[in-house]
């Protein structure tokens, strides 16, 4: 399995800053000597430049490393903390190369203050985390995919449920669409029967006047009837 890019960039650029420690310390010499040492200004420079270009290859693959999920954001801030601790070293040794910072000597010791404790050629285990300290390139690239995977796994058990939910609401929104219309088609019969109640109360009410009238002329009749009897009748 090839090393991870990043960690490859890094170490090539904490190279280059020892390298620029080491020729700005030789610079130094010289002058305390009262000597010139142009060229060996020009390659400072060069070298600062050099420096500067790694950086932001370093910053470049970081960003897309985030970005596209090939790191988890723990590792993400983790190469993030060692990128600035880089940049503040750059500016350390501009300073320095420009004599208005610390020497160079103390610029480089920090640089390996962490390789000569573990006795390790990584410049990057300074300030290692515990869950990754002690552990390789390979074992440190395993645990970052089981994060991952984790994530992942994390985020389809969070899809499925939220599938399941948008179903149950629309299943939730079909119910309520078919009780919508029972509502509607009990509400029309119910204004139906109104309606036909009302028809049959007034037919009631006419039967009644009708049957009332009736039975008004009945007795009328009888009584005439009564009388044209009591009229005809021969009296003793």
């Amino acid at each position: 399995m090839a090393p991870d890019p990043w960690f490859s960039a890094y170490d090539a650029t904490c190279q280059i800053a020892q390298e620029i420690a080491e020729k700005i310390q030789e610079r130094n010499q010289y002058e305390r000597r009262g000597e010139k040492s142009p060229k060996l200004t020009v390659t400072i420079r060069a070298l600062l430049q050099n420096l500067k270009e790694k950086i932001a290859l370093l910053k470049d693959l970081l960003l897309r490393a985030v970005s596209t999920h090939q790191i988890t954001q723990l590792e993400g801030d983790r190469r993030q903390n060692l990128l600035d601790d880089l940049v503040t070293r750059e500016r350390l040794l501009l300073a320095s190369f420009k004599n208005e910072g610390a020497e160079p000597d103390l610029i480089r010791s920090s640089l390996m203050r962490d390789e000569a404790k573990r006795g390790a050629p990584n410049p990057w285990l300074f300030e290692e985390p515990e869950e990754t300290r002690g552990l390789g390139f390979e074992e440190i690239r395993q645990q970052q995919q089981k994060i991952i995977q984790e994530q992942d796994a994390g985020l389809d058990a969070l899809a499925s449920i939220i599938s399941r939910q948008k179903q149950m609401g629309q299943e939730i929104g079909n119910e309520l669409d078919e009780q919508n219309e029972i509502i509607d088609d009990l509400t029309n019969l119910v204004e139906n029967t109104d309606e036909k109640l009302r028809t049959e109360t007034r037919r009631v009410g006419l039967v009644e006047k009708k049957s009332a009238s009736c039975g008004m002329i009945l007795v009328i009749l009888l009584l005439f009837v009564a009388i044209v009897v009591v009229a005809v009748w021969p009296t003793n």
